[in-house]
Order: C-alpha cells, then sequence, then structure tokens
C-alpha cells in the first residue's frame, strides 16, 4: 500500500511557526514543554534542543511516544489553525545528525552559542485544522493506522 503524501498546506503550516508544544507521559504524569523547533519535510521530522536533565526528556527515556501541538494564536473563530501531531521521539543518530543540526542551527543560529542536545520526533500523525477552509475543517494525515 503506498503512503500518502502529507498535505502541502499541512507542511505551509508547520514552515510559518517555530513553537510547538510536546506531551510527555511517565508513570502516569503527563507534562507539557515548549520547544524551538525546524521541520525537515523529507524525512517528516520535527528537530528542536532539550537538555537530558528536562522532565520531558526524562519521561521520553522511560515512554518514546509523545504527542504535540503547533497553533496560531487568534481570538477570531474564523481564522483558527493548528496542528496535532503524534511520533516517536529519538536522538538522531550520526548519520542524520549532521543534516539536522544544519538544519536547526541556520533557523536558530543563536544555538551555536549554547551546549545543545538535538532530539527529532518522526511523526505518525499529523492533524491540522483550518477554519478558513470550512468550520473545524481538518486535514489528516496518518501513517500509524491508528484511529484519531
Amino acid at each position: 500500500m503506498k503512503e500518502e503524501s502529507i498535505d502541502e498546506r499541512i507542511i505551509e503550516f508547520i514552515n510559518k511557526h517555530h513553537v510547538l508544544t510536546l506531551a510527555s507521559c511517565s508513570k502516569n504524569e503527563p507534562w507539557c514543554a515548549n520547544c524551538f523547533y525546524v521541520y525537515i519535510k523529507e524525512k517528516n521530522l520535527f528537530v528542536f534542543t532539550s537538555d537530558e536533565s528536562t522532565k520531558h526528556i526524562k519521561d521520553i527515556m522511560v515512554q518514546d511516544l509523545v504527542a504535540g501541538s503547533v497553533v496560531l494564536e487568534t481570538s477570531i473563530v474564523g481564522k483558527i489553525k493548528g496542528l496535532q501531531f503524534r511520533g516517536k521521539i529519538k536522538r538522531p543518530d550520526r548519520l542524520l545528525l549532521k543534516k539536522v543540526r544544519t538544519a536547526y542551527l541556520k533557523r536558530f543560529p543563536v544555538a551555536m552559542l549554547m551546549k545543545t542536545t538535538l532530539w527529532v520526533v518522526e511523526a505518525t500523525v499529523l492533524k491540522y485544522t483550518d477554519n478558513r477552509l470550512g468550520f473545524g475543517k481538518k486535514l489528516i494525515w496518518n501513517s500509524s493506522g491508528d484511529d484519531l
């Protein structure tokens, strides 16, 4: 079965923003963290930095499945847009590290001045809401086969 490509409107939205909210959970204790990100379209990866001492990174050492969101903040109902996603998080391997590091530093050059640990979320579900397309209109990409 051929996997469907991700709708370009979803990609465009992801690339227009730079902060995601990442949700993790360990020992029945959910947590959220806000992270600057860059998106690698060819690999369907969200790339961000975070210290290994943070709660969300400690959580992913126990459970590598995460969820997240990227939102457009607006009080105008007709302009509401946002993305919910689900995926697996990991540290990039040596082959991937150079590519994601280059992309991240290109978008956030100030990160060169910090000791950073890069992480990637390989998205398995992307659910994009855009009220400009019709109230509550959703575009969904799902490679996991799970029900939403």
